[in-house]
């Protein structure tokens, strides 16, 4: 069996770590790099990294680099026990009032992020990749509350998003309909934190992932 590319890169982490080559802050090698090492393309290793960068391991930064987040979790994705419903339901609880929060506390360049991840995320073709960006997106919306803490328990439960049960939910629940008013629904929520409404983003928010829940539990037939 292959084993995918985000547990490969996981494990070089993990021994690094265990060897003592590598510890909180370092720097890790370049994607060309790992590409290399692995044998596989640098598309493969770049979305392995934003896995991992969502789960909390690593933290990228346009210019520098990657490096090993400064409280990075040794499980990842796999050692979580859930489902698609209790992702959500524990969406539901949690991100309208990050939303809610982000509108009062996000900054200009935390804004030009969410509306970044919004547009690349429109632009893709292939449904995995928008629901990449969709991902980056709930994730920018998160980090721009500025609580060190939060984020680390949204990183928790956004990772449950890599879990196969998930991505072949989201599959089965995905139309070019239900795609379109994804869009729309960000673009409302992105509105709502651009003019630092708290309310309007937390209802924004609330009802773009009801609207998730229902597709992702009632697929087309």
């Amino acid at each position: 069996m292959t084993i995918p590319v985000v547990d490969r890169v996981r494990e070089l982490l993990v021994a690094g770590q265990e060897s003592g080559e590598l510890r909180a802050g370092s720097r890790l090698p370049t994607e060309r790099t790992l590409a290399e090492s692995m044998e596989v393309s640098r598309g493969a290793v770049r979305q392995a990294l934003s896995a991992l960068e969502r789960e909390g391991v690593i933290t990228r930064h346009v210019g520098r680099g990657t490096f090993l987040a400064s409280h990075s979790p040794v499980g990842g994705a796999q050692d979580l026990m859930t489902s698609p419903a209790e992702i959500m339901d524990t969406r539901l609880m949690t991100e309208p009032e990050i939303a809610a929060n982000a509108a009062r506390n996000a900054t200009p360049s935390d804004l030009e992020t969410i509306e970044r991840c919004m547009i690349r995320g429109n632009a893709c073709e292939a449904y995995v990749d928008f629901e990449a960006w969709d991902s980056s997106f709930h994730r920018a919306i998160a980090a721009s509350v500025h609580n060190g803490l939060l984020l680390r328990m949204f990183d928790t439960m956004n990772a449950a998003r890599d879990l196969p049960v998930w991505g072949k939910s989201k599959l089965r629940s995905a139309t070019p309909e239900r795609r379109a008013d994804y869009e729309k629904q960000h673009a409302a929520i992105v509105e709502a934190l651009v003019d630092r409404d708290p309310n309007v983003a937390r209802t924004a928010m609330r009802e773009h992932l009801q609207s998730v829940r229902t597709n992702l539990l009632n697929p087309p037939s």
